[in-house]
């Protein structure tokens, strides 16, 4: 059995389909979605019509992430909150929240923050950031004690999570593995690359692979320039080239 795992697609249709193009060649039976679908990105109510159109016709799993959950609870607070720290996705989200719809929010608003399944006899957990915290950060470069600080009190034999936009993988002593898929639609990287990761189960042995997918970038990056939010060119141009994790 081989399952695909997407995480942080942030509103990149052209993105999204690509791996969807991908995990069809890779013949995945299942698709596992860690979450932040829409926000900052070039279509975001598109995007959710995608993935919920995706559940009613393929074994499509997904959970909440924390941009999700920024969309649909969106209030003067998270706003000013955003606008100390990155004004550039303030603008973002401001207009993120009058493009998507009521019925879209509340659909963001009632997904699940995790998810634990067992498929095969291994014990799969699914969360956004870490299992501590939909917005906890792990990265590529951490120590193996922190990753185990992060994952202490779960039992999961494999542990998905996204939010840092930086593909990884850790084997703990407690011989769990952390994935991190990295993200569909906005990765941090020199190349403009999609990255999901792949599960393969075969008798409880399993293996897992990161694919990284081209996609119509180009296109992305001029739809999101055109949303016309102050900032939403620095955006675009994180589409293209991304150095930093936030547009300056």
């Amino acid at each position: 059995m081989k399952i695909a795992v997407i995480s942080d697609i942030h509103g990149n249709l052209q993105a999204l389909n690509a791996v969807l193009e991908n995990i069809k060649k890779e013949n995945c039976s299942k698709i596992f979605c860690l979450g932040d679908l829409a926000m900052a990105g070039p279509q975001p109510s598109e995007t959710i019509k995608k993935i919920q159109e995706l559940q009613k016709t393929t074994d499509f799993t997904l959970i909440q992430g924390n941009t999700d959950e920024m969309i649909a609870n969106c209030d003067n607070q998270i706003l000013h909150m955003l606008e100390e720290n990155n004004p550039v996705m303030a603008h973002a989200l401001e207009s993120d929240v009058t493009t998507v719809s009521e019925e879209q929010k509340n659909y963001l608003r009632n997904l699940p923050v995790q998810k634990e399944l067992e498929i095969e006899g291994l014990k799969i957990l699914l969360v956004h950031g870490s299992p501590r915290k939909n917005n906890e950060n792990i990265f590529d470069n951490l120590k193996i004690e922190e990753v185990e600080e992060m994952i202490s009190g779960t039992d999961a034999d494999i542990i998905f999570c996204g939010h840092t936009h930086v593909p990884c993988g850790y084997q703990t002593n407690t011989k769990q593995t952390v994935v991190n898929t990295g993200s569909v639609g906005r990765p941090f990287s020199l190349e403009p690359k999609s990255c999901y990761a792949i599960l393969e189960i075969s008798n409880k042995e399993f293996s897992i692979k990161h694919n990284l997918v081209e996609y119509d970038y180009q296109t992305a990056a001029k739809i999101l320039e055109q949303r016309g939010f102050e900032g939403a060119d620095k955006l675009a141009q994180m589409l293209i080239h991304a150095t930093s994790r936030y547009p300056q």
